[in-house]
């Protein structure tokens, strides 16, 4: 069986552990019988350890069972730069496995849903759990919208982004997020009513900045170039710009700019929202 994911977006801003969104970034994952585990990796995590401790062996033992099998991942997504490649990763196996609910197990394996659900539906989502079982709704996506990501060539694990996050938040902080967060969606379905202060956050971004300090002055850089707003994507270190289409090319421009004026070795990607989400093909119904 094969399958492809897309990479996600997640948070965007205020949407802590709630929204993403899919871009046009894929794995590729196919998986056939074998007598023992064979892997083959291809692009983006072509260095990780190819053994039983690989993220996509432990999924296809959790799906079936075993490892005895071949499996192929040929992957755009960077690792550890906030895009979702764990969960697509996760998405892609589990469904080349033939899991019957590729969310409800990449989700468990994240911890929180909002990127495998992006991965499996496409488009713009919020994700929540609801009675220990993923629960996921497309939103409107204005179809003139385009991003603009700065992928640093410096990683940052997701479980580090986790530790520097407060246990507890102020009431004001959360109200504070609950009313942008609204704003958003709302700018994210209609273009023209989209602000830059949309994507204003308290409760993650501030928290993660000295993970990644140039953050600030990029995310301020990407309105000053034309996005329509600027956020962190996921747990960083990638930065996102919300653009008007026409006005995307001109903030990859500057985002790459910018990015060597900070002395911050990565580039800029142009992204467009993935809007197909997860698609598994069986090879023997195509011959």
């Amino acid at each position: 069986m094969r399958a492809r994911a897309p990479a996600s977006a997640a948070n965007l801003g205020p949407g802590f552990d709630a929204l993403a969104l899919a871009v046009n970034r894929y794995v590729d994952v196919e998986v056939g019988p074998a007598e023992v585990l064979t892997m083959r990796i291809e692009g983006e995590g072509e260095d990780l350890a190819v053994d039983a401790s690989h993220p996509a062996a432990r999924v296809a033992r959790q799906v079936l069972g075993h490892d005895r099998v071949l499996i192929t991942v040929r992957s755009q997504i960077p690792v550890g730069r906030g895009l979702g490649s764990s969960a697509a990763l996760a998405v892609a196996v589990a469904a080349a496995c033939g899991a019957s609910d590729p969310l409800a197990l990449a989700g468990a394996l994240d911890g929180h849903p909002e990127n495998a659900a992006a991965s499996v539906l496409g488009g713009l989502v919020a994700a929540t759990e609801i009675g220990g079982h993923p629960v996921a709704v497309r939103l409107p996506l204005d179809p003139g919208l385009s991003f603009v990501a700065l992928v640093p060539s410096r990683p940052l694990p997701t479980a580090r982004a986790r530790q520097a996050l407060p246990a507890q938040v102020p009431l004001a902080d959360a109200a504070h997020n609950l009313s942008r967060m609204g704003l958003l969606i709302a700018g994210l379905g209609d273009r023209r009513l989209l602000l830059h202060h949309a994507t204003d956050d308290r409760l993650h971004q501030a928290a993660r900045a000295p993970l990644f300090p140039e953050s600030g002055h990029l995310l301020a850089g990407l309105v000053e170039a034309g996005a329509l707003a600027s956020c962190w994507s996921g747990a960083g270190p990638s930065l996102l710009g919300i653009c008007a289409s026409e006005a995307a090319r001109r903030v990859q421009a500057a985002g790459e700019e910018l990015l060597r004026r900070v002395g911050v070795p990565g580039h800029a990607l142009l992204l467009e929202a993935d809007l197909e989400g997860l698609v598994v093909e069986d090879p023997a119904l195509q011959a």
